[in-house]
């Protein structure tokens, strides 16, 4: 993904290897695909959307999801996996795509109530290609070749493009601390020759050449970006805006969700339970309560513009094993877990005594 790649470059962990003509670079989605300071090439074009299992949904008696608020709705409860943002740059990127289509405060609204249907939060990007073929959860969001290839192989797999997506090069670049120079060279011209391009067409790749001349000849129905049905379905994205908040993103993803995902999908089990509950009845004043019981888990604790904000995304870093994290970081992360528990009882407590409230005015229900 261009923003891991700038992340990379901003580091120095690049080299400068490559030199391209500014008025030759090709560009998707208002993005250029490759780097015009010569740190990186687009050998790909990568696009984000969500893969199902058709014997698990027909199973479960759910429909194939089409974009992403489809799922946040309740029937999706427990049949949903995704991947840990902090753990895979493609899945940052959707949680990104998300935010930048939908803005910050809606965005965030789709991104917590689609963790209120996650039967689990993977810890590698892989996890979800997996858990939805082998039918461990029936959908979930992924980057465009895990759907595609898998599709290519087994005929109980779906994927589809929606609404707000983005098409973004999928980049190649050689390591300033490389090893060997000249075979990392003759890789990167292998994979942008002719050739090369043509490798990424095979069923177990399935992945979307940067080269346009490769779509000329591909089976009917193979996915074109540059045509302009799916140009029309992407988002411009905001590739700075992504890296300065990269670590920012990951780290409030992983403590509102990862770190405590039962608890949240338990504390929403309960306010589904009592919207059913009240939907028998016309109380104003239960409506108002569920409302703000919602508002209480789709908020989170960082405004929009602190987020965009670079002196206050840069107290952060990706957390790694051995290394120490800023001690401010800690702090907020700390801020935010006790402001998700209190929230969270808040609209526990919230959803409870309706429940109960219902209960008593049934007593045959009890």
């Amino acid at each position: 993904a261009p923003d891991a790649f700038e992340v990379l470059k901003k580091s120095g962990h690049l080299a400068q290897a490559f030199e391209v003509p500014v008025e030759k670079i090709q560009k998707i989605g208002g993005y250029p695909i490759d780097d015009p300071a010569g740190y990186y090439r687009g050998f790909a074009v990568s696009g984000y959307g969500i893969m199902w299992n058709r014997a698990y949904l027909h199973r479960h008696g759910l429909p194939e999801p089409q974009g992403w608020t489809d799922l946040r709705n309740p029937e999706f409860m427990g049949h949903l996996g995704i991947s840990a943002p902090s753990r895979s740059g493609s899945m940052h990127l959707i949680i990104e795509t998300i935010l930048q289509g939908q803005g910050w405060t809606e965005g965030w609204a789709t991104i917590m109530e689609i963790a209120s249907n996650l039967a689990t939060v993977t810890a590698r990007s892989f996890g979800v290609l997996d858990g939805v073929k082998r039918g461990r959860f029936g959908a979930g969001p992924v980057i465009d070749f895990f759907g595609l290839s898998a599709m290519a192989t087994d005929p109980a797999i779906g994927f589809t493009y929606p609404d707000n997506t983005v098409f973004l090069p999928a980049n190649i670049a050689i390591a300033k601390a490389r090893q060997n120079p000249e075979a990392a060279r003759a890789f990167v011209d292998f994979i942008l020759s002719s050739e090369g391009q043509r490798i990424l067409l095979e069923p177990e790749i399935s992945r979307l050449p940067v080269d346009h001349s490769i779509y000329e000849s591909v089976e009917q129905g193979y996915p074109n970006p540059f045509e302009e049905k799916l140009i029309r379905k992407g988002i411009t994205f905001d590739t700075e805006l992504s890296r300065t908040r990269y670590h920012l993103v990951n780290s409030l993803f992983d403590t509102m969700i990862t770190y405590r995902l039962r608890a949240y999908t338990n504390t929403w089990r309960v306010l589904r339970e009592a919207e059913v509950v009240s939907s028998k009845k016309s109380n104003s004043f239960e409506l108002a309560q569920l409302k703000q019981a919602r508002r209480l888990l789709t908020r989170v604790p960082v405004s929009e513009e602190q987020a965009n904000d670079p002196n206050f995304s840069r107290e952060f870093v990706r957390r790694k094993p051995g290394l120490p994290v800023p001690v401010r970081q800690v702090e907020l992360e700390q801020e935010w877990t006790n402001f998700a528990l209190v929230n969270q009882s808040k609209a526990l407590n919230l959803s409870q005594k309706i429940i109960d409230n219902s209960s008593a005015d049934n007593p045959v229900l009890q």
